[in-house]
């Protein structure tokens, strides 16, 4: 049994011994070719039209020093490696080629071409074994699409990646991308970034990526993470941005901010989404709007937030709902939807909506008021309009009406003209502080004047019926109009904004690496360095 055992291990020690003679043989670089043939014991000198073969490879050359006992080749002039199998193709001045490791360190001149992918550079170390080519000292990666350069790449040519460091950029007729880190796929010509990601289009817009991009390059699909996109009249913020340049559509998720430079309007929420070609957007998710102006800021929040531009000032019109409210120094509303057009400044509310101005609040079945010069300017209610102005001492003076027109300046009520089934209650003040008595007017037609909020002049006409009563019969049931109803703790403020939403704090003047000035430093040439040294 013994014996058996011996012959078996015997066996197994000369089949292993056999394969480690054959995978070393097939590991010999071979001389297939050359004109002259020079030295022995080991380094032989092989001169013009070299060809040599190794494995799946054949290796051209000018010239060549070969170390037999080391398995190793120095390759110079016209130096070629081509793959039998793979269509991988290799060329540079100078080479040294190992036949061992299957290393090949080619330097001056380097172009390695894999099918319609070809890398230029000066300095790059292949490894046939794994299909890695390293390069360093900046090198180039051109293909049908795109053409990128960096400081140092590493080429997986089996998995067709590529991994670009360094100073990375990537060009094409469309865009140029910078980064310091980016992985290039050869099939798909997709590139993906990581970190600090800028990309400037040949129109001068900017496409941003603080925490790395995806680039499909081929149907110019973007996506960037904590992104921006600034374009001549707009900025785009979101933590996630996506851009399909093909149907000219953005989307943009997570703390989403729009920016419009013309119109001086940025608009945050959640989700946003705008169709390019149709100039039309969609903002979802806690939205809140904000219109700057000179000295003031209007605030208007709502779920959603539709917006239409266009070439014609009738096209353009912005939505808001459902709970729409709004909110300015001198004016708040709500409204369970609003629409603005932009072609005469008209707001409209709908749905129970209610304006407030300073001391005055105004409801109706519909509302719409005219924005000018930044201020409201004129407002007509439609339908069971009803205004409610609260005086000195607390009283609530009140008009009513089928229709009703307000009229501001400065931002301040200044007359309300009411026509149709007009009612009107009026507390008479005298100094603002000692109450005379009650006003009582029935009439076709009424027009209340105000200064500085208080009533200061009513006029009627059109078969007025009038009283006025003093304060010691005033009933309880007197002192409101059917259908008062006093509505400030519905009144919109700024703590009701921010609890809303608040927008996040970003930097519209983000650090980008175009910023970066565009100059090199000139390195020494080896013989200033050995002077350098030498002295």
């Amino acid at each position: 049994m013994t014996s058996i055992r011996l012959i078996l291990c015997s066996f197994l020690l000369i089949t292993a011994a056999i394969r480690l003679q054959a995978q070393e043989e097939n590991s010999r670089l071979e001389i297939l070719q050359a004109e002259e043939l020079l030295g022995a014991n080991g380094f032989e000198r092989l001169l013009h039209d070299v060809i040599m073969e190794h494995q799946n490879s054949l290796i051209y050359c000018d010239s060549a020093h070969f170390y037999s006992q080391d398995n190793l080749a120095k390759l110079f002039g016209q130096v070629r490696i081509e793959d039998q199998d793979d269509p991988i193709t290799v060329t540079s001045l100078y080479a040294e080629y190992d036949g061992n490791s299957q290393m090949a360190r080619l330097r001056n001149n380097v172009v390695l071409v894999n099918e319609g992918t070809t890398l230029y550079t000066d300095y790059l170390d292949y490894d046939r074994g794994s299909g890695v080519a390293n390069y360093f000292n900046t090198g180039m990666v051109k293909d049908s699409t795109n053409t990128l350069t960096s400081e140092n790449g590493v080429y997986e040519t089996q998995i067709k990646k590529i991994t670009f460091t360094e100073d990375v950029s990537l060009v094409n007729p469309d865009y140029t991308m910078k980064s310091n880190t980016l992985y290039y796929f050869t099939d798909s010509k997709i590139a993906e970034t990581e970190k600090l990601t800028n990309i400037l289009s040949k129109d001068g817009t900017r496409l941003n990526a603080q925490r790395g991009s995806f680039y499909d390059t081929e149907n110019k699909i973007f996506r960037f993470f904590d992104g921006d996109v600034a374009t001549e009249n707009s900025h785009i913020f979101g933590e996630i941005l996506y851009y399909d340049e093909k149907a000219q559509y953005y989307e943009a998720r997570g703390d989403v901010s729009i920016y419009n430079r013309e119109r001086n309007v940025e608009v945050f929420g959640e989700e946003g989404k705008y169709w390019e070609n149709n100039q039309y957007s969609k903002v979802y998710g806690n939205a809140l709007t904000q219109k700057y102006f000179e000295a003031d800021t209007l605030f208007m929040i709502a779920d959603t937030l539709i917006s239409q531009d266009g070439d014609m000032p009738e096209e353009k019109f912005l939505l808001a709902y459902p709970d729409m409210r709004l909110l300015k120094s001198d004016l708040a509303g709500r409204a369970d939807s609003m629409a603005y057009r932009y072609a005469d400044s008209t707001v409209y509310l709908y749905s129970d909506p209610v304006l407030w101005n300073n001391k005055s609040q105004i409801t109706a079945d519909s509302i719409r008021f005219l924005i000018a010069n930044e201020e409201i300017d004129r407002a007509l209610l439609i339908d069971n309009a009803f205004a409610i102005t609260r005086d000195t001492v607390g009283n609530f003076n009140q008009i009513k009406g089928r229709k009703m027109t307000g009229y501001f300046i400065q931002g301040e009520m200044d007359k309300l003209d009411v026509e149709g089934n007009g009612e009107s209650l009026y507390f008479a003040l005298e100094n603002d502080t000692t109450f005379k008595g009650l006003n009582q007017l029935l009439c076709g037609r009424i027009i209340m004047q105000f200064q500085e909020g208080a009533v200061r002049k009513i006029s009627h006409s059109i078969k007025p019926e009038a009283a006025f009563v003093p304060p010691h019969l005033i009933e309880e049931d007197q002192k409101r109009l059917k259908g008062f109803t006093w509505r400030e703790e519905e009144r919109p403020d700024r703590m009701l904004v921010n609890d809303w939403r608040m927008p996040a704090v970003r930097n519209k003047n983000r650090y980008s690496l175009f910023d970066e000035p565009d100059v090199s430093l000139p390195l020494p040439e080896d013989d200033e360095i050995q002077k350098l040294i030498d002295n």
